[in-house]
Parts: C-alpha cells; sequence; structure tokens
C-alpha cells in the first residue's frame, strides 16, 4: 500500500493491465507544452506501439523523446474501483523491415481517418501502477 491505502502494483501485473485496455493517453512536450493525447496501441514486449500520422503533431514532437504513457479504469462512482498505470520511456519510429512488417502483422488499425504509416515505439524504462479497491472486490482482475 502506498501512503494514500491505494494497491501498488507489480510490473507484471502493470503490463498485463496495460495489455488488457485499447485506448492510452500519451503524455509528450509540443513546442515546450505539455501534450496529451488519446491514442489505441498494442503492447509489443516492454513496449507501446502506437500508430499515427508521419507530419502529426505526436510523430515530430515525440520522436527521439522521453514520454508517459497512461492506461486506466475505473468504475461508476458508487463503486470507487479503479486502477491506474504509468509507463515512461523513449519514444522512437519503427524503422527496421523485419520489426515493421512484425509490427503491422500484429493488426494495429487507427481509429482516427487518414493515413497513418507510422509508428511509434516507447520502451518502456519505468512502469508503475496503482488500484483503488472497491468494498467487495477486486478491480482490473
Amino acid at each position: 500500500m502506498d501512503a494514500a491505502g491505494l494497491e501498488i502494483l507489480s510490473a507484471e501485473e502493470c503490463l498485463r493491465l496495460l495489455d488488457e485496455v485499447a485506448v492510452g493517453r500519451i503524455v509528450y512536450t509540443d513546442r515546450a507544452l505539455p501534450a496529451i493525447q488519446p491514442v489505441n496501441f498494442i503492447v509489443d514486449g516492454p513496449s507501446v506501439v502506437i500508430r499515427t500520422a508521419s507530419r502529426s503533431r505526436l510523430a515530430i514532437a515525440a520522436t527521439g523523446a522521453v514520454v508517459a504513457f497512461e492506461v486506466d479504469e475505473f468504475s461508476d462512482e458508487w463503486v470507487r474501483c479503479g486502477w491506474s498505470v504509468v509507463a515512461v520511456g523513449m519514444a522512437a519510429q519503427v524503422t527496421d523491415e523485419r520489426e515493421l512488417a512484425a509490427v503491422r502483422r500484429r493488426g494495429l488499425e487507427p481509429w482516427a481517418p487518414g493515413a497513418r504509416e507510422y509508428y511509434l515505439r516507447v520502451d518502456i524504462a519505468i512502469i508503475s501502477g496503482r488500484r483503488l479497491k472497491a468494498r467487495q472486490r477486486v478491480c482490473g482482475r
């Protein structure tokens, strides 16, 4: 438990929960200001892969930078149950042909319209998570 009474999740549990959701938020710096963008993604080993447009603000600002990636799940206000996972790491464009082919085979389809052939990999260096337990059950299990 942390100081606020939340359960501290192991790295393994964080990765498992990360792999259970379809949409997360990437946090990066855009023109010296914090930016947060919801994205769909896949977990690929100890990495998160996002598909975007090559000239998007995300691709331009995040490539070669340290970013944060967050996923969560919360119940309604009455139950008050949920969890949150934050991963931090370096973001880089997937350029190796074999790696690119393997990522494409995973079927990461962008939800947003338009051409999105830029694959951005976030290699997770730090991962942490917390869980708020409801009275009668454990969230995210």
